[in-house]
């Protein structure tokens, strides 16, 4: 299950995106730490491919595919060193799969800010420094020891020491971990360390209602500003937290009339969770049967050996081919019998590449 903590600085949003993403009602009151321990909430993937399968096969129960929301309390200045009971928080961050960062973009006298105005780039800036420092001091402690073991000659620990300098560097320079990663293997490494800015991030802009219908707004072109300066390809997604609470208060047949009235094309849940799934690269499978429809989450590349152990080791076990069509075939088929006898299905080895969308059927033995 994809996992995404939600992290910013107090009153920026994160409550109130929160509850709207999950229904869960957390506190959102009007002043800092209103939130002490991590609310958390699983949020069903919107996926209209799997609503179009569901409707042919017509199942006991769907299931679609699960993603997991943290709101963690909000950090302020000084939380590396405890302040803000930081450390309890930085805590819950090392447990998420990717940080959505959300910061204010909005004025609201009726909102206050923790810091007295609303600053894109500086509220940024200070919760990437209080993550580079929290990281600062593991890497130190780990370079110590690097130093220690190479200078006896092992040479592993000697590639280590290359990649904590760079590191410890970029660390100084109040910007993450991840900018420190020349390849794959680097930043892997530095994820088994669990430093906070080596996990992949997102920004969630909370702008008003009107700046979202229109596309932007200067204090959101100060946040991407920001953004590129410490990490060039991350995406940046514009929400209305104030928005999305009224909508998910609406019964599901009247939201499409609100979004519409409103010139928004589609829900910030939806477009939060696109951002997530590509940040992280991940795509979706389906598995179809006359009890379920089900959505699985995979890695983008994964292969049908992989897809099986998705579903249960015995599959995976008992591997002895996959049946594949993509969605839309299967959807104009209107079966797999009918699939068939059209050639539409094709069979699979364990190596094949998983396409997003595909709908498999496992044949396993054991």
């Amino acid at each position: 299950m994809l996992r995404l903590g939600i992290v910013g600085l107090p009153n920026v949003g994160k409550s109130t995106l929160f509850n709207a993403l999950t229904a869960a009602k957390a506190p959102a009151e009007n002043y800092p730490f209103c939130t002490v321990e991590p609310n958390v909430g699983a949020v069903a993937l919107p996926d209209p491919r799997l609503d179009r399968v569901a409707e042919v096969v017509r199942p006991k129960r769907v299931v679609p595919a699960v993603v997991e929301f943290v709101d963690i309390a909000g950090l302020v200045k000084g939380a590396s060193q405890g302040e803000g009971l930081g450390n309890q928080f930085l805590s819950h961050i090392r447990e998420v799969d990717a940080v959505v960062h959300v910061v204010r973009c909005f004025e609201d006298p009726d909102v206050a800010h923790v810091l007295g105005d609303v600053d894109p780039e500086r509220d940024h800036d200070i919760v990437t420094m209080e993550l580079a420092l929290a990281d600062l001091a593991v890497v130190e402690r780990r370079l110590e020891k690097a130093r220690k073991t190479a200078r006896a000659g092992d040479e592993h620990a000697a590639h280590e020491v290359v990649l904590l300098e760079r590191v410890t560097h970029e660390l100084e320079s109040g910007r993450g971990a991840r900018e420190a990663g020349e390849d794959e293997a680097s930043v892997a490494a530095l994820r088994r360390l669990g430093l906070l800015t080596a996990k992949p991030i997102l920004y969630a802009a909370n702008v008003i209602e009107g700046d979202l219908a229109r596309g932007g707004s200067p204090a959101v072109e100060r946040l991407a500003a920001a953004v590129k300066r410490h990490h060039e390809e991350a995406d940046i997604v514009m929400f209305s937290a104030r928005f999305e609470a009224e909508l998910a208060e609406l019964p599901r047949s009247e939201r499409a009339e609100f979004l519409a009235a409103a010139g928004i094309g589609e829900p910030g849940l939806e477009r939060l969770i696109r951002a997530g799934y590509r940040l992280l690269g991940l795509e979706t499978f389906f598995t179809v049967g006359e009890n379920e429809v089900r959505a699985w989450t995979f890695h983008r590349g994964g292969s049908a050996f992989d897809a099986a152990g998705q579903i249960h080791s015995d599959f995976q076990r008992g591997f002895i081919r996959c049946e594949t069509i993509p969605w839309e075939q299967f959807v104009q088929a209107r079966s797999y019998k009918a699939a068939r006898e059209r050639g539409l299905v094709r069979s699979e080895g364990r190596d094949y590449a998983v396409k997003d969308g595909e709908v498999l059927l496992f044949r396993f033995n054991v």
